[in-house]
């Protein structure tokens, strides 16, 4: 059976919710990894060698930590944290649940991101900045995240369209959302409107997402 545009209409209030639990889970997400990766990428940036708070341990510690919870499949991940994510929201099943997993894999994909935007500063622009007395927190605040607003902006966009395949993922295990729906509905009941329908939405949103994140990026760069 193809497309049915009769059974597309009576699952618009289903379609509706799971688009919705999706915007739940990524924003969610989003904004844990930004709170907490961005951070991060800027500590594995200033502590490694020649920078003004050198310090090889802790930046070997944070890179090996990034590196660890980045190499794990999201699918794996999901799994494993199954007892964090009731100890933390007290259920394994929903978008709130799926929010957690999403969220860790989120934050170190995102603190490498921001290390790479960082790192095409010109170094030049720090010394200058050292020698004018600057301080480490005005340096972080006044001239790397400045100079790298772009390239960090960017890495949202390629970060927000990450998680929005994660979250499809996320459906498999009853994580709500348009994954989910396609799971529950189109694979298991062979409804090829359902996964058309699903497919469509999710390749609409990362376009827009996508459109908007280049258009904020340029509009932001200094070097333009």
């Amino acid at each position: 059976m193809g497309f049915d545009m009769s059974h597309f209409i009576e699952l618009i209030p289903e379609i509706n919710s799971a688009f919705f639990q999706t915007l739940y889970m990524i924003s969610i997400s989003l904004g844990i990894a930004i709170l907490i990766g961005l951070p991060i990428g800027v500590l594995l940036y200033i502590t490694d060698k020649g920078l003004f708070l050198e310090n090889r341990v802790l930046q070997n510690i944070l890179g090996f930590v990034v590196n660890m919870v980045r190499s794990i499949p999201f699918i794996i991940l999901l799994v494993a944290l199954i007892p964090m994510t009731d100890f933390l929201v007290g259920t394994t099943i929903g978008p709130t649940a799926a929010s957690v997993s999403l969220s860790v894999a989120a934050i170190p994909f995102f603190a490498r991101i921001v290390e790479s935007a960082l790192r095409e500063i010109d170094k030049g622009v720090i010394e200058a900045a050292i020698a004018a007395g600057a301080t480490p927190w005005m340096i972080i605040k006044e001239v790397l995240l400045l100079e790298a607003r772009s390239g960090i902006i960017s890495g949202v966009t390629l970060t927000l369209i990450s998680l929005i395949g994660f979250s499809a993922m996320a459906g498999t295990v009853g994580g709500g959302g348009i994954g989910d729906l396609a799971i529950r509905f189109g694979y298991y009941r062979y409804d090829n409107t359902i996964m058309i329908s699903t497919v469509l939405i999710l390749v609409i949103l990362v376009q827009v997402i996508q459109f908007a994140g280049d258009f904020i990026a340029k509009v932001v760069d200094k070097r333009k």
